[in-house]
């Protein structure tokens, strides 16, 4: 009997997924455990293996696609299996359409779906699928004004590539001339066999050739979609001020020295005694919320992550319960698991930590500007160990090695004051730091 292949749930808060690839093709032998498809949420990628044998009977789903989790997407069977039944619950209101069909309709029908479709253009709002508006925008079509022939006037894909068939040929510059500038071509252009050129469109072309244009991967249109709205709905200002860091070199030391001692860190170290700071400052464990405050009696820190998707920020639950060791071991767990794309959706929602710590210190940055991940009000910026010179007392001055703190934080929700105090705890809490391991 054939089986509908389900797209998964990640989490209770994933909602949909971005489909990215097939991995076996229509008419394809499975084996139980293949790996079937992939698809990805707003921070990690997942590869979904095959739960039975057969055969890939039907996809109804392409590179691109959101889909509703818990939505069919395929169906595994054996040859000549009937799948109408399977293939009829694919295309909710909220589903791409994958099988994209033109029904002739009555030209009074007709008529009053131009009608809808005119006060639609008007008011701004166009149905339209996802597939077909990324082909629209990517070639500067101006889809706001096509007919669709999809269900309810639902302008689908085929429509954008007619008009494209409609009008003059565009180079590459061009498209991304006219749709940076709204401009459209009036005819054909100079170009080989009527190819409209930038400069036919009235504009003088400022590049050269040498250039490619490339997608921005979903991971990346969300990190710049979120840190926007950050910058956007927030009042942020950061404080730069250096801790003495002799005392966690010595205990670095004195832990690589030891022999079967943990591989305690530097960052391990400055985001334990974060951890002590904020204990001390309830105001800067919060969120804020527009006309409220939310103030956490656990600490559930959120550390920056760099992986080849992008950056992701995973959270220790109640990391002020941890000891330093296992605050250490749930860094390396979590971290790895961005790497390989299969952390827990749930623990990358901003909204899951209390504060986060972004450590920049091994990439030799000396200052930088952490982004707020909103709704919490503040972030911890670590920067890299330079010499500086300090009074080591009865007149004499020395080189003492600096590790550079940077806290932004939200006007909105602290007052410069409590933010200058927290930040100069941390640096107390760095400088006196005592762990037991």
């Amino acid at each position: 009997m054939a089986t509908p292949i389900i797209m998964p749930r990640q989490g209770q808060s994933v909602e949909s997924c971005i489909f990215t690839e097939w991995t076996k093709e229509v008419g394809e032998e499975v084996k139980k455990g293949d790996a079937l498809f992939a698809y990805e949420t707003d921070k990690a990628s997942f590869e979904q293996e095959a739960e039975e044998d057969g055969v890939l009977l039907a996809v109804f789903c392409e590179e691109g696609d959101e889909v509703p989790v818990l939505q069919t997407i395929g169906v595994i069977g054996q040859p000549g299996e009937n799948i109408d039944e399977l293939a009829a619950g694919t295309a909710p209101a909220a589903a791409t359409e994958v099988k994209e069909e033109v029904v002739e309709k009555p030209a009074e029908e007709k008529e009053e779906v131009k009608v809808v479709l005119k006060e639609k253009a008007e008011g701004g709002k166009v149905k339209i699928s996802p597939r077909a508006k990324n082909l629209a925008e990517k070639d500067a079509v101006p889809y706001e004004s096509i007919e669709g022939s999809g269900p309810g006037g639902r302008v689908i894909e085929r429509d954008v590539k007619a008009y494209e068939a409609s009008q003059p040929k565009m180079s590459p510059l061009a498209k991304e001339v006219a749709k940076a500038e709204g401009l459209e071509a009036a005819g054909e252009g100079s170009g080989l066999a009527g190819t409209v050129k930038a400069s036919d469109l009235g504009t003088k072309p400022v590049y050269a050739d040498d250039f490619e244009i490339r997608e921005m991967p979903h991971i990346r249109k969300l990190i710049a979609k979120a840190m926007f709205q950050s910058l956007q709905y927030s009042a942020q200002l950061t404080h730069h001020l250096g801790a003495d860091a002799r005392r966690l070199l010595a205990l670095r030391k004195e832990i690589k020295a030891q022999e079967g001692a943990p591989n305690i860190t530097l960052n391990d170290m400055v985001c334990f005694a974060v951890i002590k700071a904020l204990k001390q400052f309830p105001d800067v464990n919060a969120h804020f919320l527009g006309d409220s405050v939310k103030y956490f009696n656990k600490v559930h820190l959120g550390l920056a992550v760099d992986t080849d998707r992008g950056l992701m920020v995973p959270v220790i639950k109640n990391a002020d319960d941890l000891s330093i060791t296992g605050l250490c071991n749930q860094f390396k767990e979590v971290a790895d698991a961005c790497r390989t794309g299969s952390i827990d959706p749930e623990l990358l929602s901003s909204e899951a930590a209390s504060f986060t710590v972004s450590n920049l210190g091994n990439y030799g940055v000396e200052m930088f500007t952490p982004v707020i991940n909103l709704p919490q009000v503040a972030i911890l910026g670590v920067n890299t160990i330079v010499p500086r010179p300090k009074d080591l007392g009865d007149g004499v001055y020395g080189f003492v090695p600096y590790m550079g703190l940077s806290l932004t934080y939200d006007h909105q929700a602290l007052d410069g004051g409590m933010a200058t105090r927290f930040v100069k705890q941390v640096a107390i809490e760095i400088e006196n730091l005592t762990i037991e391991y």
